[in-house]
């Protein structure tokens, strides 16, 4: 009785997924990693809305966005990643995806950091459009002056 009551505590602590927010623009990526078993045979399938990676994010630029932070660390395989994504285009959403990842895989090992630092994955591009501003064409742009 008391080794089945072990092995459920230690279900409980075993960690279920790793969570991660990465933003860029307008964009917010709720990224969610979880843990693959190495024996495991049939493919690994990302989601993003639940939709495939292929579908969400259509060009090739974009898929390679998705996955540079598992590839750049070698845990591609290890880890299946469903994400929720608002905001923004599609390109600001690959971006704060990879940003998610990232995060996500810090949380994981620690010892991801440096790679994914040097990399350029775990910085926040906090560039935003620029609000319009009153009695302005634009953020900027005033109105062409005439002296006549």
């Amino acid at each position: 009785m008391a080794t089945a009551k072990k092995t459920t505590e230690a279900v409980k602590e075993e960690v279920r997924y790793l969570y991660a927010v990465g933003r860029r623009k307008t964009a917010v990526a709720q990224v969610r990693l979880y843990p693959v078993a190495a024996d495991q045979e049939e493919p690994i399938e990302h989601v993003v809305n639940k939709k495939t990676v292929a579908e969400y994010f259509p060009t090739a630029a974009l898929q390679t966005a998705f996955h540079a932070s598992l590839e750049k660390t070698g845990l591609a395989t290890s880890f299946r990643v469903s994400v929720v994504v608002r905001g923004g285009g599609v390109n600001a959403q690959a971006e704060a995806v990879r940003l998610g990842v990232a995060r996500a895989l810090v949380k994981h090992d620690e010892l991801l950091r440096p790679a994914l630092r040097a990399a350029g994955f775990l910085t926040r591009d906090s560039r935003a459009v620029e609000r319009k501003k009153p009695g302005l064409k634009k953020a900027r742009r005033a109105p062409q002056w005439a002296k006549r």
